[in-house]
């Protein structure tokens, strides 16, 4: 009588750069993205320096701007529903990881130590050192040090996935609503990212641009045609030059003075789109006459969007499963 074979037990691990929890804990989060060396790629003893005196310098105004989105980052709730509607679909364990504040993947992993398979879906679609690569970093030191990283396969990208972009045209169909598109112009608005890590050899500007491409053609076939579609850059900071357009001087050279903004860097929402884009900017928008100025939400846990992980999950699991034949 033979034995039957057990089904291999699977992990799913979504990973993302995560923020504060509480105001408390906002020094903390800045203090760890601050001291990431794909941050700021500096020596440790100066990058420790630096930032403490970083963190020293921006907390207030940080915890300032928490406090006006409930006091604490969206992003750890958004990708909460993202877990919850993707464990519904497929056969492995999902859970997630943050880079600089709980759940740390250093504890999620150690969670992990009786998982045959794991795998590892970054929440950027874009791959970038100051993100993707980042959180591969901590994740493969982390399993080399537990023994476990011959269990890993990871996606680095996906940019160009239908479901994906399918996610994108309809958050932006809902932020037009029935209005004529012919009437606003369409920003996506990508976090920013210094010319120096380009000139490096990043290829976050790349993926960028790639996706934008692929979005503007779902949107055309879908026959939403808005006045014109535009990319710029947020989030900038510090003395350095930084990838152009910024944002605001793209909203300064619009001729419609009706926007719709989508935040194509981010799959969930964060303070980056519900501070930054819904706060910060509008009051610029307000300042420049706008008559509409619209931020629409991130994929989030849109079905589409949950389709474009499953489909990479699966993807990545078939492949496993070929090269134990």
């Amino acid at each position: 009588m033979s034995k039957t074979a057990t089904a291999p037990k699977k992990a799913l691990l979504l990973l993302n750069m995560g923020g504060p929890n509480t105001l408390s804990e906002v020094p903390l989060f800045l203090n760890n993205m601050f001291n990431d060396k794909r941050i700021l790629p500096f020596p440790k003893p100066l990058r420790s320096v630096l930032a403490w005196l970083i963190t020293r310098f921006r907390q207030k105004q940080a915890r300032y701007n928490y406090s006006l989105i409930g006091g604490k980052s969206p992003i750890g709730a958004h990708t909460r529903r993202v877990v919850d509607a993707l464990s519904a679909r497929i056969d492995a364990d999902v859970h997630y990881a943050m880079r600089y504040t709980p759940p740390f993947t250093e504890e999620v992993l150690s969670c992990l130590l009786h998982y045959d398979k794991i795998y590892a879906i970054p929440m950027y679609p874009h791959f970038s050192s100051t993100t993707t690569l980042s959180s591969f970093d901590v994740l493969y030191e982390e399993a080399e040090r537990l023994g476990i990283a011959h269990k890993l396969k990871r996606v680095e990208h996906y940019y160009s996935h239908p479901s994906y972009i399918a996610a994108i045209v309809e958050r932006i169909k809902e932020a037009l609503g029935e209005d004529n598109p012919e009437e606003f112009e369409l920003v996506f608005s990508a976090h920013g990212l210094t010319k120096k890590i380009i000139e490096e050899g990043d290829p976050y500007q790349r993926h960028i641009r790639a996706n934008l491409y692929y979005a503007r053609r779902a949107l055309n076939a879908a026959g939403i045609f808005f006045h014109k579609t535009h990319l710029a850059y947020q989030s900038r900071l510090g003395p350095m030059e930084w990838i152009r357009p910024y944002l605001e001087d793209k909203l300064a050279s619009l001729s419609k003075k009706k926007v719709i903004i989508y935040p194509i860097a981010f799959t969930v929402d964060n303070s980056e789109t519900e501070c930054e884009l819904d706060i910060e900017y509008r009051e610029k928008a307000d300042e420049l006459g706008f008559e509409e100025y619209r931020v629409a939400l991130a994929p989030n846990a849109h079905p589409f969007f949950i389709d474009a992980l499953e489909d990479l999950y699966l993807s990545m699991d078939t492949a496993s499963a070929v090269q134990r034949l």
